[in-house]
């Protein structure tokens, strides 16, 4: 592996949209028990579940902590590459590398990584082990790394149509615990430059209480060139009407960086998602404090799937819209299976969903295996 102090732009690379082929997929085996009830056994089944559908179609890759590792590699298929790494937790999509290519290769970019905030209003500290995944994980798989950890950025506060196109939050990227030392266009410029950009769409904010200020993968996504879906709710009252309602003004009023409107397809967000006591009472205390309220709200979206090569998974809650989420998307993916996970409201206690614990590794031609 080579660090490199360049630019992916400057050296032909480009970030792929996710519907494009992968080679493989990154998540983190679950273990910290104030993010995951119940010591994350819960988690772990959810997990597994949805590695198993994704291990179908790609090589899918687990990293485990040490002490973790035997209970990982036990409840996991054996065509799936489970490895010892450290973490602080399980975000694989903000912490693993993001991987650009040039067709024949991959790389990685190792932004820097803050645990949501620093100490402005970060979620937890320490967060050194998860800063040096990015590298670790390049590292292992042989690919030479961007040194880009003087920019904070987690993965899912960006996506793109792998044309040029970028969508973020302006509620994640321009907050005051990321960069806020670069202006907004220094910003959209880093972008562009690191990932193959064009123009980057910035939406205002992201689903209504998310803890990670916003990011855009909970509230809009690519399907294909033009087209997005955005989360959505008829509900006047719901504070997430408004949130909607302003991102749907700005990306039907955009062209993409091929001058194109963006068909918008809304997906319809489930009813309020609210955390029990049962469930807050299977979670460790955070340095002597609740990491979660009982009632509190979830920042529940079916806008949290991932797209693997062979199917579409998407989060369910057991709701009315569960079943129109997954029409919407599989007739938006007619070459794919589009699958609901059962158990991802145990995934969703921990703060993110499907796309959240997921990091694609685009596919390329000069690969060793």
């Amino acid at each position: 592996m080579e660090i490199l102090h360049g630019e992916p732009i400057k050296d032909g690379f480009f970030m792929p949209a996710e519907f494009s082929r992968h080679y493989g997929c990154i998540l983190i085996w679950p273990h910290r028990r104030d993010s995951w009830q119940n010591g994350a056994y819960a988690a772990r089944r959810a997990f597994t579940e949805l590695i198993e559908i994704i291990a179908e179609s790609e090589k899918v890759i687990v990293c485990a902590r040490y002490e973790d590792y035997d209970s990982a590699r036990k409840a996991l298929p054996g065509n799936v590459r489970v490895v010892e790494m450290s973490s602080d937790d399980s975000w694989a999509r903000d912490v693993a590398p993001t991987f650009v290519t040039n067709g024949k290769t991959v790389r990685g970019i190792d932004w820097g990584f803050n645990a949501w905030g620093g100490l402005f209003d970060g979620l937890y500290f320490p967060w050194d082990k998860d800063n040096k995944m990015a590298r670790k994980l390049c590292d292992m798989l042989d690919v030479d790394t961007y040194d880009k950890r003087n920019f904070i950025l987690e993965g899912g506060s960006i996506h793109t149509d792998g044309e040029g196109t970028i969508l973020t939050t302006e509620e994640c990227l321009l907050g005051k615990g990321r960069n806020p030392q670069m202006s907004k266009d220094e910003i959209e410029n880093m972008l562009c430059r690191c990932l193959g950009g064009k123009k980057v769409i910035w939406l205002k904010r992201g689903i209504y209480n998310d803890e990670t200020n916003g990011h855009i993968d909970n509230i809009c996504a690519f399907t294909s060139p033009a087209e997005a879906v955005l989360a959505w709710t008829d509900d006047k009252t719901d504070p997430q009407y408004e949130i909607s309602s302003e991102c749907l003004d700005i990306l039907e009023s955009s062209t993409d960086a091929k001058g194109r409107k963006i068909r918008v397809h809304k997906l319809p967000l489930p009813k309020p998602v609210h955390i029990t006591e049962e469930e807050c009472m299977g979670l460790d205390d955070m340095d002597g404090e609740p990491t979660r309220i009982p009632g509190e709200r979830l920042a529940a979206s079916y806008v949290n799937f991932y797209i693997s090569n062979r199917s579409v998974i998407v989060p369910q809650f057991g709701d009315k819209n569960d079943k129109n989420a997954v029409d919407i998307l599989q007739s938006l993916f007619p070459d794919r299976k589009v699958i609901g996970l059962k158990n991802s409201r145990d995934i969703l206690i921990g703060g993110g969903n499907i796309h959240c614990i997921t990091q694609q590794i685009p596919y390329f031609t000069n690969r060793s295996d």
